[in-house]
C-alpha cells in the first residue's frame, strides 16, 4: 500500500510540476506576444515624423519571429520592409499631418548601405513636397551621416563625433583553423575565372593577387558613389571630402561644420525651436507630436483594416475586386535546394512555386522580383531561372537588386526584362566553384573515430566529408564546373542580349558595384524597389490603376502558436486546447535547415558585406 501512496505521490508531484511550468511558459508568451501585436489609433495633427529606426530595415517579410526577440526586455522587435518604409514617406510628403521629418538614428538598427541610398532617394522626393526634413545626432556613424545628410538641415551635439575614414571589405579566412584540425580541402574552379573568390577562405589566408584587385576597385567605386552623393546633398567638394577622409581630418562637431557636413552645433533642445517655427503641435502632456516611422506604419495598417472591416470586405482576399495587381516576390538569402521557408535563405522550389502562381494568375499584370543574395547551390539557381524566364513569356518581368544580387542571384535575374540596381549593390560575380572539405583524419585522430567501405568501385560512395576524393571524382567535378560556367555565360548573354565572348571577358566570376554593372550592360538603371514597381506597372499599362500584391511567406508553427494564444489570453473568443497541443506538436515538427559549403555553388564569398 505504501508503494501505490508513494507512486500516486510522485505522479501528482510531476503532474503538477507539468501544470505549473506550462503555465508559466504560457503566461511569459502571453506576455511577449502581446507585444508584437499591432496597435493602432489615430493620427495625430501636426506631428513630426521620426525615421528613428529603432527597428532594423529589411528587405523581405520575415518568417520567424524569434529571431527579433530581445530576451532582456521580453519584447518582439517587428523589423520593417524597405517596401514599408518607403511608402510610408511617401505617404508623409502628401499627409496634412505630417509637417516634418527628422532622422534621429541614435544607434541605429540594422539598414544595408543599398537600402540606405534608396531611402535617401525617397527623403529627396519627399523635400520636393516643400515640407522640411532634419537631421540630429550625438554621434554620426558614417553609415548613420550617409542617410543623415539628405536632409535640409543637419545638427550636431557640441562634443559628439562623427566617422568619415573610408569604406572596406573585411573577408575571413578558414585555413589555418582546417589546418589545425588536419581537414583537407579539394576546391574546383573554371580555369577563366580567377576572381572567383568563394574557395579562398578554405584555401588561403589572405586575399589573392586577383580577388584584392577586384576589392579594391569596389570599394574604390562605392565609396564613390557615397561622398558624391554626400557632396552633392551638402553642395561640397567630392575630392575635398575624399582627402579629409585619407587623411581622418573629419571626427569632431567643429570639422563636420568646417567641411560643409553639418549646418549646427547644437543640443538637441535646439529641435523644438525649429518645430515650434513649423507649426508642430503640442500633445496633452504638453509635449511635441512626434511618431516613429514604426508608429505611423502602424497606424496607416489599423486604419486600413478599419476600412476593410467596416466595408463588410473578407480580409482574407481583399484583392478579389479585379484590380490589376502588381506583384513583389522576394529572394532573400542564399540560395539553396529544397520547398521550405525560413528566413535569409532562398530555397528553390518554393521561389518557383511563388513565380509560377504569379505567372498563371490573370489578375496578376506584372511582376517584380526584388533580389537580396549572394548565391548559392547552382542547380537550386537553374530551378529559379527557368521559372523566371517562363514567367516572362507571359507579363512584365523586372528585378530589384538589394545589396546583393550576385553569382546565383544574378544567375536569376538574367531573363528579365528589365534590371534595376542601386549604385551600392553588389552584382555580377558570373562564375561557379566546387569545394569539398574532408575531415577524415580531424576525426581519426582528434576523436579516434574511423570508417571502413565496401562497394563496387573507389567511387561508389559519391563525394564524402570522410574519405578522400578519387582522381575520376576530381575530374567529373572538373567537367561539371566548367559545364555550368559555360551555361550560365549563356544566359548572361541571351538575357541580356551581349555577345558572349564579351560576357567571358567581364565574367572572370568578378563582382561589380551597381554603377560598374551598368557600364558593362548587366543591369539597365541605377534605381530601386520603388522605381522598379513603377516600370512594371508602365511595362504592362497600368500605371494609372493597379495594386500592389506582396508574395509573403506563410504564417509558420510559432506564430500561429502566438496566434492561437493571443486568441486564448488576449480576447474573448478562444481556442479549444487540443487545436492548442496541435500547434505545439506542428512547432517541435519544424527542423532547421543546415546549409553546407560542400558542393558546387555560384556564390560570392564568404561573408562578403560592407564596412561603411
Amino acid at each position: 500500500m505504501s508503494f501505490w501512496k508513494m507512486f500516486g505521490a510522485s505522479v501528482a508531484s510531476v503532474f503538477v510540476g507539468i501544470v505549473v511550468i506550462t503555465l508559466i511558459i504560457v503566461f511569459s508568451l502571453t506576455s511577449l506576444f502581446s507585444s508584437f501585436k499591432v496597435e493602432g489609433g489615430k493620427m495625430p495633427e501636426n506631428v513630426v515624423l521620426y525615421l528613428d529606426f529603432s527597428e532594423n530595415v529589411v528587405d523581405s517579410p520575415r518568417v520567424s519571429m524569434l529571431s527579433e526577440i530581445d530576451p532582456i526586455n521580453m519584447t518582439i522587435s517587428q523589423p520593417l520592409t524597405i517596401l514599408q518604409v518607403l511608402s510610408a514617406i511617401e505617404s508623409a510628403a502628401i499627409d496634412p499631418n505630417v509637417k516634418a521629418l527628422c532622422i534621429r538614428q541614435n544607434g541605429m538598427g540594422t539598414i544595408s548601405t543599398a537600402n540606405i541610398e534608396e531611402l535617401r532617394a525617397a527623403i529627396e522626393a519627399f523635400k520636393l513636397s516643400g515640407k522640411h526634413v532634419i537631421a540630429y545626432d550625438e554621434i554620426y556613424t558614417q553609415s548613420e551621416y550617409y542617410l543623415a545628410s539628405s536632409a535640409s538641415y543637419v545638427l550636431m551635439h557640441p562634443e559628439g563625433t562623427i566617422e568619415w575614414h573610408g569604406l572596406s571589405f573585411t573577408p575571413v579566412f578558414f585555413k589555418g583553423l582546417l589546418d589545425k584540425v588536419d581537414a583537407k580541402v579539394d576546391t574546383f574552379r573554371p580555369k577563366d575565372c580567377k576572381y572567383k573568390s568563394g574557395v579562398e577562405p578554405f584555401i588561403m589566408t589572405k586575399m589573392s593577387d586577383a580577388n584584392r584587385k577586384q576589392m579594391n576597385a569596389l570599394a574604390e567605386s562605392i565609396w564613390n558613389s557615397v561622398v558624391e552623393d554626400v557632396a552633392i546633398s551638402r553642395l561640397c567638394d567630392k575630392e575635398i571630402l575624399k582627402e579629409a577622409a585619407r587623411q581622418l581630418d573629419i571626427s569632431t562637431a567643429e570639422d563636420a561644420l568646417t567641411y560643409g557636413l553639418i549646418d549646427e552645433i547644437a543640443y538637441e533642445d535646439s529641435l523644438y525651436d525649429l518645430y515650434e517655427k513649423l507649426g508642430v503641435g503640442r500633445n496633452e502632456f504638453g509635449d511635441f507630436n512626434c511618431i516613429s516611422i514604426g508608429e505611423y506604419i502602424n497606424i496607416q495598417q489599423s486604419q486600413q483594416l478599419a476600412t476593410l472591416l467596416n466595408s463588410g470586405l473578407d480580409t482574407t482576399f481583399v484583392q478579389s475586386d479585379g484590380t490589376p495587381l502588381v506583384a513583389i516576390i522576394y529572394a532573400d538569402g542564399e540560395i539553396v535546394d529544397g520547398n521550405m521557408v525560413m528566413d535569409d535563405y532562398v530555397f528553390s522550389s518554393t521561389l518557383a512555386s511563388q513565380l509560377r502562381q504569379a505567372r498563371l494568375d490573370n489578375d496578376t499584370k506584372a511582376v517584380v522580383v526584388r533580389i537580396n543574395s549572394p548565391g548559392g547551390s547552382a542547380i537550386a539557381s537553374d530551378v529559379i531561372w527557368r521559372e523566371m524566364s517562363l514567367l516572362r513569356e507571359t507579363k512584365p518581368l523586372v528585378v530589384s537588386m538589394g545589396e546583393a544580387a550576385a553569382s546565383g542571384g544574378y544567375y536569376m535575374s538574367v531573363p528579365a526584362d528589365y534590371i534595376f540596381a542601386n549604385r551600392t549593390t553588389l552584382t555580377g560575380s558570373i562564375g561557379v566553384f566546387g569545394l569539398n572539405i574532408n575531415l577524415e583524419n580531424t576525426l581519426k585522430n582528434m576523436l579516434g573515430i574511423t570508417f571502413d567501405e565496401a562497394a563496387t568501385s573507389s567511387s561508389a560512395g559519391g563525394i564524402s566529408p570522410i574519405r578522400p576524393i578519387t582522381t575520376e571524382q576530381r575530374q567529373q567535378m572538373e567537367q561539371s564546373v566548367d559545364r555550368i560556367y559555360n551555361t550560365f555565360v549563356q544566359h548572361v548573354a541571351d538575357g541580356r542580349n551581349l555577345d558572349k565572348e564579351y560576357v567571358y571577358d567581364i565574367a572572370e566570376g568578378r563582382v561589380w558595384s551597381g554603377d560598374e554593372a551598368k557600364q558593362k550592360g548587366l543591369i539597365d538603371s541605377i534605381g530601386g524597389l520603388v522605381d522598379a514597381i513603377y516600370w512594371a506597372a508602365d511595362l504592362a499599362d497600368v500605371v494609372q490603376n493597379f495594386a500592389i500584391y506582396e508574395f509573403t511567406p506563410p504564417m509558420t508553427s510559432i506564430e500561429q502558436w502566438a496566434e492561437i494564444i493571443g486568441s486564448l489570453f488576449l480576447s474573448d473568443t478562444g481556442v479549444s486546447m487540443p487545436k492548442l497541443g496541435e500547434q505545439i506538436e506542428a512547432l517541435f515538427m519544424e527542423y532547421p535547415y543546415v546549409f553546407t559549403y560542400q558542393g558546387i555553388k555560384a556564390m560570392m564569398p564568404v561573408r562578403m558585406s560592407i564596412n561603411l
